[in-house]
């Protein structure tokens, strides 16, 4: 076990924090070319974060200067370090891949900031570093072996079958998938997602988080999938995966799951495709918790976009304790009120206050960060206490050592 990082450490890496908020995006960028010199490291990536979007090198920046802020107060972090084990264990990040990020991010910190880093800020830097990956190492360790011991559970990838598609919407399509060797799955927790290894023609191996949009079960796994309009694995999904078609697959993995043992009203709050793991939640309530009031709020464009509309239909219809709630955007001519969607315009605030259990409820949010920068912090300072504000976004997050 890693003992505590030494005061001096402690006193060093407070002291690069001016340098990391002027620099640290400059770091970030550096450190991954660095580490993608090294094919086997790079295609342990999420290449869609880097090439596609640019959006992880700015993410890790974050991280890395709320790592250094919050060296002396770690506990802080905690969150954050859970998250990031969890997405390591879906790409299947191993303790021998440690070394090769950091030799980079100090290879970086030297390159960018040139004398500044002397060789004891560097020794600082690699303390630090090594004292949260022998955290993580250790988090990771234990998930792993968790999942090989739980029954249907497995470590790595996995070959699964798609055994059937359904168009949701015009840009949305789920997928069955079950195990081609046609054992059991691991339960996964109502939230969670799947991490996806694909090969595609022309291509180094792509990596892809989906949110399981499924209750759980021990034969088989639903994703519903957004087309983007540049996503290479998206639209590879949409346009040429058939029933039959074999995927790999890593056990669920994520920190945002419904409490199950909570008996307080629920309030599902999801915006566009943030209602897969929300389909996960309600049928879990609708199937195991009768006695859990669940209001489920969803905005969308319009009927062009609506996923699962007559799905989610028939569970509140099916489930006296289930209520839906739907806002069109922008409804078409078509679009009926009262049948299709239920109220024009966005989800407000103000809305949740006067229509939903505020000062009771678990607050489940999913969707895109403009819809949980206004929801997250609305709720709290609307009352809703912060342990009971629950929210996953797609895409890189503030992670340290996030791939």
């Amino acid at each position: 076990m890693t003992g505590p990082l030494s005061d001096a450490t402690i006193h060093l890496v407070k002291a690069t924090v001016p340098a990391l908020q002027e620099h640290g995006l400059a770091v970030t960028r550096r450190m991954y070319e660095r580490m993608f010199q090294n094919p086997d490291i790079r295609d342990l990536f999420n290449q869609s974060h880097h090439g596609e979007t640019g959006s992880q090198p700015k993410a890790l920046a974050a991280a890395v200067l709320a790592y250094a802020q919050n060296i002396d107060n770690l506990g802080a972090l905690a969150p954050a370090v859970e998250r990031i084990a969890q997405k390591h264990v879906g790409l299947n990040i191993l303790p021998e891949h440690y070394p090769h990020v950091a030799e980079a991010l100090l290879g970086a910190i030297r390159d960018v900031l040139g004398a500044a880093a002397t060789d004891e800020i560097l020794a600082a830097w690699g303390e630090a570093y090594w004292f949260l990956a022998h955290v993580l190492i250790g988090r990771e360790t234990a998930i792993y072996d968790s999942h090989a011991a739980a029954p249907g559970g497995w470590q790595g990838w996995r070959n699964f079958r798609v055994d059937g598609s359904t168009r949701e919407s015009e840009i949305i399509t789920s997928f069955i998938l079950r195990p081609e060797d046609g054992g059991r799955v691991l339960r996964h927790q109502p939230g969670q997602y799947l991490t996806f290894w694909v090969d595609m023609p022309g291509q180094h191996p792509l990596k892809r988080n989906y949110s399981i949009s499924s209750a759980p079960s021990e034969q088989a796994y639903r994703i519903s999938v957004k087309r983007e309009p540049h996503g290479l694995v998206s639209n590879w999904l949409h346009d040429q995966v058939r029933e039959g078609q074999i995927l790999k697959v890593a056990p669920p993995a994520g920190e945002f799951f419904l409490n199950e043992e909570s008996p307080r009203p629920v309030v599902l709050l999801s915006g566009g495709v943030g209602l897969t793991p929300m389909m996960s939640m309600l049928e879990t309530i609708a199937s195991q918790h009768s006695n859990v009031q669940v209001q489920y709020v969803h905005g969308t464009l319009n009927g062009t976009t609506h996923a699962m509309k007559e799905h989610v239909r028939s569970l509140s219809q099916a489930h006296r304790n289930i209520t839906a709630t739907t806002f069109y955007v922008e409804p078409r001519p078509e679009d009926r009120q009262g049948q299709d969607y239920d109220h024009a315009g966005l989800i407000s605030v103000e809305w949740l206050q006067a229509n939903t259990p505020l000062g009771e409820a678990d607050f489940y949010l999913c969707g895109p960060r403009p819809f949980l920068r206004t929801f997250v912090s609305g709720l709290a300072l609307a009352g809703v206490r912060s342990e009971r504000i629950h929210y996953e976004f797609f895409g890189p997050a503030d992670e340290l050592l996030a791939a």
